[in-house]
């Protein structure tokens, strides 16, 4: 495989998991959470049995091959290390708002995996635990998932910015 075509596979794979991933983080954040209260509560058991884990699903492993792809392309390009540093050292604004951009993202799969995933778990009761258990779980999961909403608006500008800033 050409260099070309190895740096268009991870471009294009890394926009193609990051539209899956921040699609359902604006789904459950926009659609889903604020709607839960109105659905009535015989059809509630459908959404947290069978709708959320599967959204949840791809919604983590979205999160993880958007990571991996985005860091994939910028070592492919050269400019990793960099970005990392926030274009300290010498980089310019363009490597800075990637780095900025990377940054956000790495938080966002940081939460995604190690705070909404292990708390949405207990809310949805694959793993055993108590009612107040439960709903403080859910919360957590959900204030988590409204901080990814809040920071995928900067990250997605920072990311832009690099080609059409």
């Amino acid at each position: 495989m050409e260099l070309m075509d190895l740096q268009f596979l991870f471009r294009y794979l890394h926009v193609l998991s990051g539209v899956m991933w921040i699609g359902l983080l604006w789904y459950f954040n926009f659609v889903q959470i604020p709607t839960m209260p109105s659905i009535p509560d015989e059809l509630k058991p459908a959404i947290g049995k069978h709708i959320a884990p599967e959204a949840l699903f791809w919604f983590r492993w979205a999160a993880a091959s958007t990571l991996l792809f985005g860091l994939a392309l910028a070592g492919h390009l050269g400019y990793l290390m960099d970005a990392l540093k926030l274009g300290m050292g010498g980089g310019s604004v363009h490597i800075t708002m990637i780095g900025i951009g990377m940054w956000f993202g790495i938080i966002m799969a940081f939460n995604v995996w190690f705070v909404i995933w292990p708390n949405q778990k207990i809310a949805l009761g694959m793993v055993d635990a108590d009612a107040d258990a439960k709903a403080a779980a859910a919360r957590k999961a959900m204030l988590f998932s409204r901080t990814n909403t809040l920071l995928s608006i900067p990250m997605l500008y920072c990311m832009l910015y690099v080609g059409h800033g």
